[in-house]
C-alpha cells in the first residue's frame, strides 16, 4: 500500500486545512495510507481540527513547533518518518515545507517530496522567505499549485521549475439537491437567522482579517443599500479585527442593516440563505468559499485577485470587480440585488461550472495519478 506521510503546520481552521479534511479522507478511500503530521504552537493546541481529522478516520499526530527556528523539530520529524516509512512526504504551508522536507532527505534520500503551494502571500517575496523557497524547489520531486495563478507565482518568484510543478484546484465534496430540497433549506435557514423569504441578503463568510478586504464590502454596501434599502449584510467569520469592523459598520449608518454572525461551523448551509456571496479579498490563493456559495447556487460579486477569475466567470457565474474599488463593487452589488432572475441564472450556471471543474473527486484523482507518476 501507497503510504504518504502529509506535513502542515496548523494555527486556525482555513482553506488549506479544509483541503486537507477532504484530500486525505479520498485518499484513504482509495486504499492510499494517508496520514497528517500536524505542527502546533503550545499555546494553540487546535483540538477541535484534530477532532475533525479523527472523525473522518484520518490518523493525525501532533507534534509541537516551539519557534520559526526550532532545531528540535528535525529530529522528531526524522523519527516520525522512521516509524511511518512514507513513500511520500507531502508538505503544506511554510515551515511544513522547510522542515518536512529537510527531515524527509535526512531520513532517507530516496524518499520523494510533495510541496503544495496554497497560497501568494506578500512575505514569501521577501528574504530570506524567497531564496529559502527556491533552495527547496531543488529538494522536492513534484509541486501541486491550488490554482494557475499560484503557479505562475512559484515559477516567477520562488524559481519553481516549471516542469515540476502541476495545477489541481481544490474541489469540493458536493451532493446536488433538488429545487424542493434547496428551498426547504433556504426557507428553514432563513427562519432561524430571522429573515423574511423576500428580505435579499449579501453574505460575506471568511476570517476577519485584512487579506479579506471586509472594509471594502461593508463601505460598498453601504452605498448599495441606499439604492435597494431592505437589502441585508451577514458577516460570518472571527478574527482580529472583528471590533475594528463591527464599529466601521456603526460608522456608515449600517447597525441596522448588518449582522456578524460569528464563526459558523457549516457555510454552505448558511449560503442558503444568501442571494449573494460578496468576497472582496485583497489577494486569495484560491477561494475555498466561492466553492460552497456555487453548491447552493448563490452567484459571487468578488474582487478579479489572484486565483478568483479562474473560479468566477464573470457575467456568467457572478461578476468581478477591481480590487480595494467602492463604487464598482457596490454596482455589481445593485445589479444583481435588484435582479432575481439574473441571480437564479447566473447561480445554475454555477453549479454547473463546480461539477464540471471544482468536485473533490476530480481533485483527489488527479493528486493519486501524480503520486503514482513518481513510483
Amino acid at each position: 500500500m501507497l503510504r504518504v506521510a502529509h506535513v502542515i503546520k496548523v494555527t486556525n481552521i482555513a482553506g488549506a486545512e479544509t483541503h486537507l479534511l477532504t484530500l486525505l479522507a479520498g485518499l484513504r478511500a482509495r486504499q492510499i495510507d494517508a496520514q497528517l503530521l500536524m505542527l502546533t504552537e503550545a499555546s494553540k493546541p487546535m483540538d477541535d481540527y484534530l477532532q475533525a481529522l479523527t472523525r473522518r478516520g484520518i490518523p493525525v499526530e501532533r507534534l509541537v513547533i516551539y519557534s520559526d527556528a526550532d532545531p528540535t523539530l528535525l529530529p522528531r520529524l526524522r523519527n516520525r518518518f522512521r516509524l511511518i516509512k512514507p513513500h511520500i512526504v507531502h508538505t503544506h504551508l511554510f515551515h511544513a515545507d522547510l522542515y518536512g522536507t529537510l527531515a524527509a532527505k535526512w531520513f532517507c534520500f530516496r524518499t520523494a517530496v510533495v510541496t503544495s503551494r496554497h497560497n501568494d502571500n506578500a512575505f514569501r517575496r521577501r528574504e530570506p522567505y524567497r531564496s529559502l523557497n527556491r533552495w527547496l524547489w531543488r529538494k522536492v520531486a513534484a509541486g501541486i499549485a491550488i490554482s494557475e495563478s499560484i503557479a505562475r507565482f512559484a515559477v516567477e518568484i520562488e524559481g519553481a521549475p516549471p516542469s515540476k510543478i502541476q495545477t489541481i484546484h481544490y474541489g469540493l465534496e458536493y451532493t446536488p439537491q433538488t429545487p424542493a430540497e434547496r428551498q426547504a433549506l433556504r426557507k428553514q435557514v432563513r427562519s432561524e437567522l430571522g429573515i423574511p423569504d423576500d428580505v435579499p441578503v449579501v453574505g460575506m463568510v471568511c476570517r476577519l482579517v485584512e487579506q479579506k478586504g471586509v472594509s471594502y464590502g461593508l463601505r460598498g454596501f453601504a452605498q448599495a443599500v441606499l439604492q435597494v434599502p431592505t437589502a441585508r449584510l451577514l458577516i460570518a467569520g472571527d478574527g482580529p479585527l472583528r471590533a475594528e469592523l463591527e464599529a466601521e459598520a456603526n460608522a456608515l449608518g449600517l447597525d441596522a442593516s448588518t449582522r456578524f454572525l460569528g464563526w459558523q461551523d457549516d457555510a454552505p448551509r448558511l449560503m442558503s440563505a444568501f442571494d449573494v456571496l460578496l468576497v472582496p479579498s485583497l489577494w486569495e490563493g484560491f477561494g475555498l468559499v466561492i466553492l460552497e456559495a456555487m453548491s447552493q447556487q448563490v452567484p459571487v460579486v468578488a474582487s478579479a485577485v489572484s486565483a478568483i477569475p479562474e473560479i468566477v466567470v464573470h457575467g456568467e457565474t457572478g461578476l468581478l470587480f477591481p480590487p480595494r474599488d467602492v463604487d464598482a463593487l457596490a454596482a455589481a452589488l445593485v445589479s444583481l440585488l435588484v435582479d432575481a432572475p439574473l441571480r437564479r441564472h447566473m447561480g445554475m450556471l454555477a453549479e454547473d461550472r463546480l461539477e464540471t471543474h471544482f468536485t473533490a473527486r476530480r481533485m483527489i484523482d488527479q493528486t493519486v495519478e501524480l503520486y503514482r507518476s513518481l513510483l
